[in-house]
Parts: C-alpha cells; sequence; structure tokens
C-alpha cells in the first residue's frame, strides 16, 4: 500500500484480507472476548481496524494499547464462519502478532512453554515430569489454590480422569487405505491413553496405521504466538516425516493442531521450495472423526451415560468440521447425548491463553461451565486437548462431577464393551 508504515512485514503482506473487511459487525456477537469485555476494540473489526491503522501509521506497533487488544484476541476464529465476505481472520492475527514480536517482548512464560515445545530434547522430560506429577494426589490438592497456578494444578489433574475400560485388540482390515498419526506434544504426554484409543478406533474402522518416525510439534502455538520461523521449521520437519511414511491419510485427534497442519500452504506459501509439498500434506490432514465418519463409524457396544459436547473452535470453526465427531458418538448405543448451549462458544483454552490472559480466560470459561453443570451430564466430549484441560479445571475447580473425555476415548471404551 503506498505510505505504508510497516513495510516488508507480515502484516504489510496481509493486506488485502485486511481490505476484505467490510465492517459490517456480524462478528460481533461470535467473538467471546467482545461478548466479555464489551470493547470494540476487542472484536473482530476492532482488531482489524486497528491493523489497519498500524500499516497507515495512525498508530504505532509499541502502543501498548494496541498490544493490549490483540493479545486479548482468543484466536478462537469463530468470527470467520459468520463473516459473509470471507475475512481470513486467522491469518491476519498471527501476521499482527508475528509483526509486533519484533516491537514487544513475548511474556517470560510463553517464551518458555514455546522454546520447549520447539526441542524435543526438552519437551519429553518434561512431559514425563508432568506425567508423573499428574498420576499423584499433589495437583488435586493445589487446584483449589488461586490463580495461575491453582489453575495449572487443575489443569494437570483432569488429565488422569479418564473413562475406565479394557483393551482389546482390534483385527486389521487396512481396505480404507493407511493412515499415520500425528502423535502431538501434549497429547502423547499427557493423554497417550487417547492415541492409542485412536489407533485401536481407525483399525476397527478398516484404515491401516502406518509409523510416522521423526515428527514433531505441529507448531501451532508458535504460529498463534507470532513465531512465524519457528512455526516453519518445525512444519518442514513434519512433512518431511509424514511424506517418508507413505501414509494415505494423516489423522490428527488435537482439533488445535489439525488446524495448523491443514493450513502449512498458506504457513509456507513463500517458500518456493516447499509450499507446494506443504499443500500436498495439508490435503492428505484429516481430524480423526472425519475418518471415523467416512468409515460409518462402526457401531460399538453399549455405554449407558449421559454426554453432552463441546466442539473446540478449531475444529468447527477453522476446520469446519461439525457432523463428524457427533457421528462418533451417534456410533455408541446406550449414550445420551445432551445438547450444550453455545456449545460453538470458545472455553477460553486457546492454547496457552488461559496462562497468558487467565482473567479474560476464566470470563469466557464460566458460562461454558454454567451450561455444562444445566446439562446434568456425566461427560463432557471434546476433542482438543486445551479444551480437555480448560475444561477439565473447570470443572474441578467448580465442583462439578462432569468429566471431559476425547470422544475417541468413548468410542473405544464402546468397542471394548462390544468385544471388537
Amino acid at each position: 500500500m503506498p505510505g505504508c508504515a510497516l513495510p516488508n512485514t507480515p502484516l504489510a503482506a496481509a493486506l488485502p484480507g485486511i481490505n476484505a473487511c467490510v465492517h459490517c459487525g456480524f462478528c460481533l456477537q461470535s467473538c467471546p472476548t467482545y461478548l466479555n469485555l464489551e470493547d470494540e476494540n476487542d472484536s473482530p473489526r476492532g482488531r482489524i481496524f486497528l491493523m489497519r491503522s498500524l500499516l497507515e501509521g495512525t498508530v504505532k506497533p509499541g502502543d501498548a494499547s494496541v498490544q493490549l487488544h490483540i493479545d486479548q484476541c482468543l484466536g478462537c476464529r469463530a468470527c470467520e464462519p459468520v463473516c459473509p465476505s470471507g475475512v481470513p481472520y486467522g491469518q491476519l492475527l498471527e501476521a499482527t502478532r508475528a509483526t509486533l514480536y519484533e516491537y514487544r517482548p513475548t511474556p517470560f512464560i510463553a517464551r518458555l512453554i514455546l522454546f520447549v515445545f520447539a526441542r524435543e530434547w526438552l519437551l519429553r522430560p518434561a512431559m514425563v515430569f508432568s506425567r508423573a506429577l499428574a498420576a499423584t494426589p499433589i495437583p488435586t490438592l493445589l487446584s483449589g489454590i488461586r490463580g495461575r497456578l491453582g489453575f495449572a494444578m487443575a489443569m494437570l489433574a483432569s488429565t488422569g480422569r479418564s473413562i475406565d475400560r479394557s483393551l482389546y485388540k482390534p483385527v486389521a482390515r487396512g481396505e480404507r487405505g493407511t493412515v499415520a498419526t500425528l502423535r502431538g506434544c501434549v497429547m502423547e504426554g499427557l493423554f497417550s491413553t487417547t492415541n492409542r484409543a485412536t489407533e485401536r478406533v481407525l483399525t476397527v474402522n478398516g484404515y491401516s496405521i502406518v509409523e510416522a518416525p521423526g515428527q514433531k510439534c505441529c507448531g501451532a502455538l508458535h504460529a498463534h504466538a507470532g513465531h512465524l520461523e519457528d512455526a516453519r521449521t518445525l512444519a518442514r520437519r513434519n512433512i518431511v516425516a509424514f511424506e517418508r511414511s507413505g501414509a494415505t491419510f494423516i489423522a490428527v485427534n488435537a482439533a488445535g493442531c489439525g488446524a495448523i497442519m491443514k493450513e502449512y500452504g498458506h504457513l509456507l506459501k513463500d517458500d518456493p521450495e516447499w509450499h507446494q509439498r506443504a499443500v500436498n500434506l495439508s490435503a492428505r490432514v484429516r481430524d480423526v472423526s472425519e475418518l471415523l465418519a467416512a468409515a460409518g463409524p462402526r457401531e460399538g457396544g453399549p455405554l449407558p451415560m449421559k454426554v453432552t459436547y463441546d466442539a473446540p473452535c478449531h475444529l468447527i470453526h477453522a476446520q469446519r468440521v461439525n457432523e463428524a465427531p457427533l457421528s462418533v458418538l451417534a456410533a455408541i448405543p446406550g449414550l445420551e447425548l445432551v445438547p450444550l448451549n453455545d456449545s460453538d462458544q470458545c472455553c477460553g483454552s486457546a492454547g496457552i491463553y488461559n496462562l497468558i490472559e487467565p482473567d479474560t480466560s476464566d470470563a469466557v470459561l464460566a458460562p461454558k461451565l454454567a451450561n455444562i453443570r444445566a446439562t446434568r451430564a456425566s461427560w463432557v466430549a471434546t476433542g482438543n486437548p486445551g479444551c480437555l484441560m480448560q475444561i477439565g479445571a473447570g470443572l474441578i475447580r467448580a465442583d462439578i462431577s462432569a468429566r471431559a473425555i476425547h470422544p475417541v476415548d468413548l468410542l473405544d471404551a464402546s468397542y471394548a464393551a462390544f468385544g471388537q
């Protein structure tokens, strides 16, 4: 743009997306920060106005108020499906944060988490320690402490609350093609039982599991924080790993990871060596619920329980996967699925947002917990580790007896009951 105040920046490159916004306001009622903070600057169109103002030079990148409103965005992308102009808000947010990254320090806790997640030699022992700690009574005992520490302990305590089931050995069929699964950082570190359940239910439904050694963190946390180069480095490593696997599909059971992997083509759009490879890889990525829905899925044994479903933002808004998780739950005889009011609203997790902006995160979570309590469900099914831990922690601290669980774990338990 003529007279651009921030030339040759990610934000300047995102100008076509900014220009697509006509400031109609359809996004306002879908935005959890606008609904909770009641500030136009904390709405999608308000933030897009700030983005344009940065490029025009009417506000400065070091302006504390600009940084505040950009930081307070959850990145849930609930504004995208309702936007009549098709504004790629998630991409604009990442471009803005990447541009502002040069002008202000990232909060220490965010820098620490991102540093660890980008380095497997640090991530692996960190997850081993977290898993060992979660197996003790300590997180539960400390979950009532006020502030970040208490909530972090409640999140850790929630990872040990899963459904009891006996393991079974499914018969490999493979008629639907080969699948390599993204192990994931938090999923393999704290929800490894869900990863094994994912492999089993895919096998029951006709997929053959193959390994993809060398895979890394998906890069979602880094991209959302504006650390785009770290995200690109991780994406390239995953492209190599999954290309070598030769798998027909790449199954992902974490909504945030699946969203970024489906957008590797955009992430590497300016890299001529990797762009097409990224596009090709993204075309093979599926949420596990998509693969199961394509297969039926096969019906299991009865699980007489009351369950409600909360849609992860990066599944329903970013990937536009709406019905597939419900078809997974529908394949379980005896399961009573209770509708959850505002199930498409963000829970406030948003990657590491709940640790960086705890007050706003708590405000967004509060109505979610009230709606869950009203269902009287025993289980809250949701397909993303951040959501599982955020909702799980909220349930513990609000003394609600329901527990959070991945839909795949329920289907796996159903197959175990059926003796698949």
